[in-house]
């Protein structure tokens, strides 16, 4: 039986230009008839795995793999070391993201065997996935949600996945849960008053920036070094690099709308806290294939300039580890609630959290919500 599916599907390595935009269309022929499917940014793709523009790349290595049956591509997947995090937290894994594949054991396992064999070349113990090169990728499969549209920020996947995990051996490591949360019509009267008590105590303030150079000249790339504090105990945590700081800045902060940006600074004029989010974009995204020419950025720039938004996505927020369990995202929602109603919000979307980070947790309880998505990172010894 080995013998049969060895012959049938066929694993090849993908190097080049041509070969990778082969690689990164794929999911989206796979997905083509999706409608809650957001295809990535082609662009961004591409610059993921280009080492002069991804500085990700200075401490990870990586191989894509394309399985093919008959000549017809019926799977992709990544696999990916990151020496850094490895060193961090005292393992050997090799990684395993941007995998997809159609409804065939044979091809999923195929895929998985490709990495596994590879990681264990670079003396690799475990194998680890779905996740990309460092935290800031997308990461974890979905496993409820399925009849919810994916942001462009996070992943999504046929509930078939989760078998072909499961079949292969793979167990659960991390699950990450995600809200869909009704914003009040003002801010709640015990989230302004525990605001205040919470400024006055600890001598903190919001400071609202309004574009992405004041946010450099006043703060350079300080604010990163804070989240890089605030998430280092978190799932697969990597210490940035002063390169990636400025790439994830650079990359990220000039096409935010600044009203959704909230900071957080202290006396000493140090950001202690940061919360960000944008309008989700999945649909223009979708309209334009994820190509920017000849005219999907104009759609994308509309998109992230709207006056109206319906969703908008709640990217992230930070506290710095020694003002934590001091109320600091208090400060957050009650600068960015006011907003929600005069942009029209009917929903917003969380970032996943950890199902086991009560902290973060907590601080959607006072708000109408309901938990619409879950996702698992799954582990096993190779």
């Amino acid at each position: 039986m080995r013998d049969f599916w060895e012959m049938e599907v066929e694993i090849r390595t993908i190097s080049g230009k041509k070969q990778l935009s082969q690689f990164i269309e794929f999911a989206n022929s796979l997905y083509k008839d999706c409608p809650f499917y957001c295809p990535p940014l082609f662009f961004d793709e591409l610059n993921i795995f280009d080492a002069t523009k991804n500085p990700a790349l200075e401490h990870c290595e990586y191989q894509l793999f394309m399985a093919y049956r008959d000549g017809k591509a019926v799977g992709r997947i990544a696999a990916l070391i990151n020496h850094k995090a490895n060193e961090h937290w005292h393992y050997r894994r090799v990684r395993f993201g941007w995998m997809d594949f159609v409804d065939d054991t044979d091809v999923s396992r195929a895929l998985l065997d490709a990495v596994r064999t590879w990681g264990k070349t670079k003396g690799m113990t475990e194998m680890n996935g779905p996740v990309g090169f460092t935290d800031w990728d997308h990461q974890g499969l979905l496993l409820e949600g399925f009849e919810y549209v994916a942001p462009l920020a996070s992943l999504y996947n046929y509930p078939y996945y989760a078998r072909h995990m499961e079949a292969y051996g793979l167990n659960k490591e991390a699950d990450w849960i995600e809200y869909r949360i009704t914003p009040p019509a003002e801010v709640p009267e015990r989230v302004q008053r525990f605001s205040r008590i919470v400024s006055e105590r600890f001598h903190v303030r919001i400071d609202k920036v309004r574009s992405a150079r004041e946010l450099q000249r006043k703060y350079d790339t300080t604010y990163m070094d804070m989240l890089d504090e605030a998430y280092q105990q978190l799932y697969n945590f990597q210490p940035m690099t002063q390169r990636q700081k400025e790439y994830y800045r650079d990359i990220y902060f000039p096409i935010l709308n600044f009203d959704f940006v909230s900071l957080v600074v202290n006396e000493q004029n140090e950001v202690v806290g940061v919360g960000l989010g944008m309008p989700d974009i999945s649909q223009a995204v979708r309209r334009c294939g994820g190509k920017l020419l000849p005219f999907g950025w104009f759609h994308l720039l509309r998109a992230l300039k709207a006056k109206k938004m319906e969703v908008f996505d709640l990217l992230l927020i930070g506290v710095r580890p020694d003002y934590q369990d001091k109320g600091i995202t208090s400060l957050i929602f009650a600068d960015m609630i006011p907003y929600f109603p005069r942009y029209g919000v009917k929903h917003i979307e969380t970032t996943s959290m950890l199902e086991t980070n009560n902290k973060v947790l907590s601080n959607f309880d006072p708000y109408d919500k309901i938990q619409h998505k879950r996702r698992r990172a799954y582990i096993m010894s190779i």
